[in-house]
């Protein structure tokens, strides 16, 4: 659910109204020439004495288990290693699935975190609605790609997923691509190799028919067609079969185009042929964890779950790539957020900075990962022995989504202050054409119509 979704992440945030209007789109990293990272900083490095206190907002910490043990110990390591930094960590008003909202209200009052976890699917109003801070304005910019270098360098498409009109305003934290997780045992009992899991959606549903006629067990469900999964998933889906949601220019909306339809349309035809449940995300999570479920398409923020619950009922975990449609490339989209900053104080802007680094530094990803089962976004490290390679040579699950990050295309944010209504309007029309049958084809054109007059004029 690479949440927010009910346990991850896209996540839905309250109806928000301001003034200030969503312009432009994705820029570059490039860094400035003729700067320096102390020339232009606006938040200049604390004093070896200078003591910070910042506010760190974290939908993880919504999530009880590994999530929230990770992050705070996380945290406490951060501030073991900077005795005069302190950090109060803690989720968002509302929980997992009220990130923006949570930051407006305490916006609102002065009461808003120094740095807040935001999913990518806000970033457009994380910006020109939230005014979160641009990080090259306040380190300077050459600040900023060096800490996207190092010894482990980020992966090249995860740099620039928190940039806005060629600056960074979040610092990459944690996501994953689509990955389809597949119950081993499953796949034997109804005859299957589980060493060829389904490459493409034709080989889903036949998988899908023949693990529910000779198991009783369901077949396949792809986390990416209800209003809790948000629309991260369904993006990669829409983008492998050759569509968009909104076009280039961020003008128009071309959720309702035929190649975005007949994506929806495949995944209709899962659920009326009897290859996929009729479940909620929640009934299918829990079904995948009890072994009762054969493949479920998600994201990997829930593999520490589903290993430790293939653990506990003693069956086989395994993990495939983003399947397919026949003779196209798949488009992988990524989950998930970034770190961004919304303090004023400079003194807590540096220390904000400082704990942003190593929160995405080799050392929190070693931990992130492993644990928790997001994408290392450093991904040399999984060939580093003091790094992650003794547990990637473990865990083979992590293989697809690592190899998916180099096909990566942004998760794309709708724009203006309508934004989570466009998204909720979509996603409404993709579970009425999925699940309860309606014409993919005039449904979704229906959703267009009503969300073309809440874009920016």
């Amino acid at each position: 659910m690479h949440l927010p979704h009910t346990l991850r992440l896209g996540c839905a945030a309250a109806l928000i109204v301001l003034t200030a209007s969503a312009c432009g789109g994705l820029g570059s990293t490039s860094a400035d020439s003729g700067k320096t990272g102390k020339s232009a900083a606006a938040a200049p490095e604390l004093r070896p004495d200078q003591k910070a206190e910042i506010v760190f907002e974290s939908y993880n910490l919504s999530q009880a288990g590994i999530w929230t043990d990770t992050i705070n110990g996380l945290v406490k390591e951060f501030q073991d290693a900077h005795p005069n930094i302190k950090v109060t960590a803690r989720p968002p008003q509302g929980g997992a699935q009220n990130v923006v909202g949570s930051l407006q209200s305490q916006l609102v009052v002065g009461k808003a975190p120094d740095v807040a976890q935001v999913t990518f699917g806000d970033l457009d109003f994380a910006v020109n609605g939230l005014k979160v801070k641009a990080l090259d304005d306040l380190v300077g910019k050459p600040a900023v790609q060096a800490a996207f270098g190092g010894t482990h360098p980020f992966a090249p498409n995860a740099r620039t997923l928190g940039d806005w009109n060629g600056k960074t305003y979040g610092m990459p934290y944690v996501f994953s691509t689509p990955v389809m997780f597949y119950n081993a045992e499953a796949f034997r009992a109804a005859g299957l190799d589980p060493d060829r899991p389904p490459s493409t959606w034709d080989e889903v549903k036949q998988a899908g028919l023949a693990i529910k006629a000779k198991t009783g067990k369901g077949g396949a469900y792809v986390d990416c067609a209800t209003a809790p999964s948000g629309d991260w998933c369904l993006q990669a889906i829409v983008g492998s079969n050759g569509g968009s949601v909104i076009s280039a220019d961020r003008r128009q909306l071309t959720f309702a185009e035929a190649p975005a339809v007949s994506a929806v349309g495949t995944l209709a035809d899962l659920v009326a042929s009897g290859a996929s449940p009729n479940l909620t995300q929640a009934q299918a999570i829990d079904a995948f964890s009890r072994g009762n479920l054969g493949m479920v398409l998600e994201s990997s923020s829930l593999q520490g779950t589903f290993q430790q619950a293939a653990g506990a009922a003693k069956w086989e975990l395994r993990a495939a790539a983003l399947p397919a449609f026949a003779g196209k490339p798949t488009v992988p989209t990524n989950s998930g957020s970034a770190l961004m900053v919304l303090a004023d104080d400079p003194v807590k802007q540096r220390a904000a900075w400082e704990f942003i680094t190593f929160m995405t530094s080799d050392r929190a990803y070693t931990q992130i990962s492993s644990r928790i089962g997001y994408l290392p976004l450093r991904p040399s490290l999984v060939d580093d022995p003091a790094g992650l390679k003794p547990w990637a040579d473990k865990n083979p699950l992590l293989a697809p989504n690592l190899a998916q990050l180099d096909r990566l295309r942004p998760w794309t944010s709708f724009p203006g202050n309508s934004y989570v209504q466009i998204r909720d309007l979509l996603m409404q029309a993709v579970e009425a054409s999925v699940y309860q049958g309606k014409d993919p084809a005039a449904t979704l054109g229906e959703a267009r119509r009503r969300a073309e007059a809440l874009l920016p004029k």
